[in-house]
This record gives structure tokens, C-alpha cells and sequence, in this order.
């Protein structure tokens, strides 16, 4: 398999590396710094370089585009425009908006992977930075290619990744309320302790606790990155400071009428919420084979995906199958656990697809 990476930072570098040493790929690397690249091949995340982004994709099964938010969507619009009828371009942006334009070519499938690390450059790049990490895929459900899809979504899951469906809205609106709202909330939060003058009235950022740097860790986050998203992802966080804010002023009411009652009760959901929301993503157990016969039509394996992604059913690996004459095919997924699995069947019988009895 022949992979091209568009952007060889600490993502663009940790999916050469684990393309070449997990799925026995040879890797083709564009950087638009030179240098960057150099290293990139220097350490082992890419076999070759690419001079143009049309050179790098050219023959590739898969390509990664994973150059800054603010010029994703012209990478992108470079590599549909060099990449062949059989390969399947994706990204690893984290908001969908600025690729959605892509959505309309049967080769593009969005992607983000929910991984990284405190320190950016392809010198810190990992080839199992995407272990056990899910990773969003956003298929548009009528133009995108089922067998295409399903290339990326076994590459992915060498890299021992656990890809999930998800439609671009929902995972621009998930990532701005866990992702980019708490940076917000980080600086803002900076913003005011840096505003209350110690007892001397210095100006000096007052003593702060183990709460303080918690919920700060990532305020300033490089700016040259974070610009970019917050603007690229705006509506939804704006939807998300606008929730807040109501939910502040519910808080402030409680507090007001002095009642200790509605302010545990107020405590003790936030406990639950969390605790719910931080086991969302824990799977585990026995893995179970089902089957379903679909028709052979751009969208037919991302309808599946979606549908599966939004009741929380997470598809463990995947086949499709085609028919001689190509006209249908069978896909097969694994499922970890059999309530999942069983789920599965419920979701895709309500499709319409029959369910293949394994």
C-alpha cells in the first residue's frame, strides 16, 4: 500500500510512522517547509519526499492531509485534483467545516483523530500516538464510495485506532463543546485570576492550586493553531459560550437563594455527567461478526456508519465484500460486545439492508 502525508507535524509524521511500521506502507511525504521534511524522512516517518503535493499523490491508495486548519481546505482541494479514481483522500482536522466543500467528491472522507500530545513536531512523533484513540470519520452519506471507506477504516484500525462514523455537523458541535470551549473557558479563566491583585496589589498572578492549573493546562495554547480553529469551527462555539453562559446564570440563581440543597443536587449531577461521559468511550470484551447485504451505491456504507455512530454502536473492523457482477456486496463488522452487536442487526434491519445469517 502506498500512503501520501500532506503536513508532516507530530500527526502527519506519528501516521507515516505507523502506516510504515503497523501496516507495512510506504510512505511519500509533502511538507511546505522543507526543512520539516527533511527531518521527517530523517526519522524514519516518511521513505520519500515530495516536492509538490501533486508528486506525493500521485499512486497513492490513501492520502492524509494533515497541513494546518487554515490552508486544510486547499491541500485538500489539491490532492482531489491530483489523486486517481481509486484513492480515498481524508484529513485529520479537527472541525469539519472547512472541509465540507469536499464532502461532494466520492474519494474524501473527512477524519480526526481524537490524539495527540503536549508537544507539537514531527520530532515527537509516535507510531502508537493512535492506539486505542477514536477516530471520527465524517462520510458524506450519498456520494461516498463504500469501498474506499472501507480501505481507510481498516488502515486506521492497524494503526490500532478505533474510527468511528459521525456526521460533520455533530462532530463540529461535540469538539467545540469538549475540545475548543474548554480552551476558551482555560483563558478566560487565566484572564480573571490575572486580574486580582495579591495583598501587596502588585498585580502579581495571586497563589492558585492544584484546581487552578487543572482547568488551565491548556490556556495560550499556540496561537498560530488555535486562531484557526476558533474561527474555523465559530458557530458552534458561539452556540457553546452562549449554553455556558445560561448555565452560569441557572448556577448564579441557585447561589443567590443561599439553598445548600439545589446546589448539591447542582454538584452531584456534574459528577454523574462526567463519570457518564468519560466511560462513553471504553470498549472492551468479545468481539461478534454481522453481516448485511447492501446494494452496490455510492453512500449505501456510510448511511450504515452514520446510522451505527449516532446510537453509539462502534464498528471494531470492517469488510465489504462485492458481488461477481458488482452490483451488491456483503460488508461484515465486528462488533465488541453482543448487546453492540445485537444493536447492530435492530439499526441495519431498519435500513432495509437484510442481515446475513453468520
Amino acid at each position: 500500500m502506498r500512503i501520501a502525508v500532506l503536513g508532516v507535524g507530530l500527526i502527519g509524521g506519528s501516521i507515516g510512522l505507523a502506516a510504515r511500521e503497523r501496516a507495512g506502507a510506504s510512505v511519500i511525504g509533502w511538507d511546505a517547509d522543507g526543512d520539516v521534511l527533511a527531518q521527517a524522512r530523517g526519522l524514519g516517518a516518511i521513505d520519500a519526499e515530495a516536492a509538490a503535493v501533486a508528486e506525493a499523490v500521485a499512486g497513492a491508495d490513501v492520502v492524509f492531509a494533515a497541513t494546518p486548519i487554515g490552508g486544510l481546505g486547499a491541500t485538500i482541494d489539491a490532492a482531489l485534483a491530483a489523486a486517481g479514481p481509486d484513492t480515498v483522500v481524508t484529513d485529520v482536522g479537527s472541525t469539519k467545516r472547512v472541509v465540507a466543500r469536499a464532502g461532494e467528491d466520492e474519494r474524501f472522507v473527512g477524519g480526526h483523530p481524537l490524539a495527540g500530545a503536549e508537544t507539537a513536531g514531527v520530532q515527537n512523533a509516535r507510531a502508537d500516538l493512535f492506539e486505542g484513540a477514536t477516530w471520527y470519520l465524517t462520510p458524506a452519506q450519498d456520494t461516498t464510495a463504500g469501498v474506499l471507506y472501507e480501505r481507510l477504516h481498516r488502515l486506521l484500525v492497524s494503526f490500532g485506532a478505533r474510527p468511528a462514523a459521525i456526521d460533520p455537523d455533530t462532530h463540529d458541535r461535540m469538539m467545540a463543546s469538549v475540545s475548543h470551549l474548554p480552551h476558551v473557558i482555560a483563558n478566560a479563566l487565566v484572564a480573571q485570576a490575572a486580574g486580582v491583585p495579591d495583598a501587596e496589589g502588585s498585580g502579581r498572578l495571586p497563589a492558585v492550586g492544584p484546581s487552578f492549573r487543572d482547568a488551565t493546562r491548556v490556556a495560550g495554547a499556540n496561537s498560530a493553531i488555535w486562531t484557526d480553529i476558533y474561527l474555523a469551527n465559530r458557530d458552534a462555539i458561539i452556540a457553546g459560550i452562549d449554553d455556558l453562559a445560561a448555565g452560569l446564570q441557572e448556577f448564579r440563581g441557585l447561589l443567590a437563594e443561599g439553598a445548600a440543597g439545589p446546589v448539591r443536587d447542582w454538584n452531584d449531577r456534574a459528577r454523574a455527567d462526567r463519570e457518564r461521559l468519560l466511560g462513553a468511550g471504553l470498549l472492551g470484551g468479545q468481539v461478534f461478526e454481522v453481516r448485511a447485504s447492501v446494494p452496490n451505491r455510492p453512500g449505501v456504507i456510510a448511511e450504515l456508519a452514520l446510522a451505527l455512530g449516532r446510537a453509539g454502536v462502534n464498528i471494531a473492523d470492517m469488510v465489504l465484500s462485492p458481488s461477481p457482477d458488482n452490483s451488491q456486496g456483503v460488508v461484515a463488522l465486528w462488533l465488541l460486545g453482543e448487546a453492540e452487536a445485537a444493536r447492530a442487526r435492530e439499526l441495519i434491519a431498519e435500513l432495509g439492508f437484510p442481515v446475513v445469517a453468520v
